[in-house]
């Protein structure tokens, strides 16, 4: 069963390594790099990108009265959120290294880039800039707590689980007490794969 778990692991292993690789792709097609966490546009391509903006006035004679209505009810869950990063922030600052879990990298996971393309009005640029944010967030969040899952409860669940997190591929079967009580310590201290992780995460993103 081990075998054949790890064959499909390795079968996701390529298809991820395929996908950087058409995301490098298309990058060059799409003429830009991503340097030192710098977004560099190859000559050319802001002035094309400023012909394609939709001014303020047509754009809003343009939307639907029902997004309209409903923007401050989007808006809603910004003050939220901002309360659930600053909590979840200082449970990561004082009880990560008391756990001795490695810190989750906030900068690979939010990212706010996508106002600075030119052909965005100011209203797409803060609805980019909110949507970086927030699903950053989630992002970021779900990550703390996986690694606090792992060091506290790593057992799968019974039921078919329709997203797993990062962490979920080493948790014990759900059932299986001989090896939970026989490698639970051990578990609970396995994140030494996280390094070669954020690697892949920020080859894929641009940099380089």
């Amino acid at each position: 069963m081990e075998s054949k778990i790890d064959e499909i692991l390795e079968q996701i292993m390529q298809l991820e390594e395929e996908l950087l690789q058409e995301i490098e792709r298309r990058k060059k097609e799409l003429a830009y790099q991503v340097i030192n966490n710098r977004i560099r546009l190859a000559t050319g391509v802001i002035e094309k990108h400023k012909k394609k903006l939709v001014g303020l006035r047509q754009y809003l004679a343009e939307a639907s009265w029902r997004n309209i209505a409903t923007t401050p009810v989007i808006w809603m869950c910004f003050f939220p959120a901002v309360f659930m990063d600053l909590i979840v922030t200082i449970y990561h600052a004082v009880c990560f290294p008391v756990y001795g879990i490695p810190k989750v990298e906030r900068s690979d996971y939010i990212y706010l880039d996508r106002h600075f393309l030119q052909y965005l009005n100011v209203i797409e640029k803060l609805n980019c800039v909110f949507c970086g944010y927030f699903n950053g967030l989630i992002a970021y969040v779900q990550e703390i707590a996986a690694r606090t899952e792992q060091y506290w409860c790593p057992i799968k669940h019974a039921r078919k689980m329709k997203s797993i997190h990062s962490r979920y591929q080493k948790f014990f079967d759900y059932g299986d007490a001989a090896a939970f009580r026989s490698r639970f310590a051990r578990i609970r201290k396995e994140f030494d794969d996280l390094s070669r992780a954020y690697d892949s995460i920020k080859q894929g993103a641009g940099e380089g």
